[in-house]
């Protein structure tokens, strides 16, 4: 029977691996979730896969972990970016739970021209991607990577990475559509081809998503991105969203269409 707690840890899994907790786990297993000795927890590391435990040792200040069987393999997600503009603290915090949960690979904050926040907490936002990946089942925790400014990201693009860019100012124009009815992910660079051509080469190329800041792109922003050979524009319905519902909103859009639901 699968444990009911799951935690990730920062150390190998294996047969019989011998698994240190750390003061804050401890107290988490024992004192909140009342674990004892001979008791299971779920662990997973985001790259052993999930494994079975047992308490081997218990106490207020630390224990020991025991692996005794894989319970799942390593579950990657698609190779699929998020980036975002940060915005209050709270709603920043939903957006990396959200893409966490969702199957983003890497989670990118990025300052725009009109970003309202121009710093992070880099690592409390990766405690909550850790936080959702335990929640939600996932065998991998994406990467939150720290602040960096939108036009130097863009510099240096990979050129085999698509990008879905989900412009406000498209709002009301149907532009995203199915690929897999043989149609294209409309605006951009992309409208220009035939549907033919983009079914399987899409599908199978590395992508990313970016939602704006609430005050939008700026115009030098918008029409750098709209040139880009990689970007795909669209529009995320009839009306204007806030950019943490935009961001599940083009989560659920590209796994509907390009990804592994």
């Amino acid at each position: 029977m699968s444990a009911k707690i799951r935690l990730y840890v920062d150390h190998p899994l294996g047969a019989g691996q011998s698994i240190p907790l750390e003061k804050d786990q401890a107290h988490y297993l024992f004192g909140v979730m009342r674990q004892r000795l001979g008791g299971t927890v779920a662990l997973f590391n985001g790259v052993d896969g999930e494994w079975q435990a047992e308490v081997t040792e218990a106490g207020k200040r630390g224990g020991t972990l025991t692996c005794r069987e894989q319970s799942k393999p390593l579950q990657m997600p698609p190779d699929l970016w998020l980036i975002f503009a940060p915005i209050k603290k709270a709603r920043t915090d939903f957006i990396v739970e959200k893409a966490a949960e969702m199957g983003a690979a890497r989670i990118l904050p990025v300052g725009t021209e009109y970003t309202n926040s121009e710093r992070i907490r880099q690592d409390r936002l990766q405690a909550h991607a850790v936080e959702a990946a335990e929640q939600c089942g996932g065998t991998y925790v994406p990467e939150v990577s720290d602040l960096q400014k939108l036009s130097q990201m863009l510099d240096h693009w990979p050129a085999e990475r698509q990008l879905m860019f989900c412009d406000e100012a498209e709002v009301g124009q149907r532009l995203f559509l199915d690929v897999a009815q043989g149609n294209a992910l409309g605006g951009g660079t992309g409208a220009d081809r035939s549907a033919g051509e983009l079914v399987d080469p899409l599908s199978s190329q590395p992508w990313a998503i970016l939602i704006g800041p609430e005050g939008g792109f700026s115009d030098k922003e918008r029409k750098r991105l709209h040139a880009m050979e990689q970007a795909h524009v669209v529009s995320l319905g009839p009306r204007i969203l806030r950019a943490d519902t935009a961001a599940v909103a083009a989560m659920t859009l590209w796994q509907q269409t390009l990804g592994d639901w």
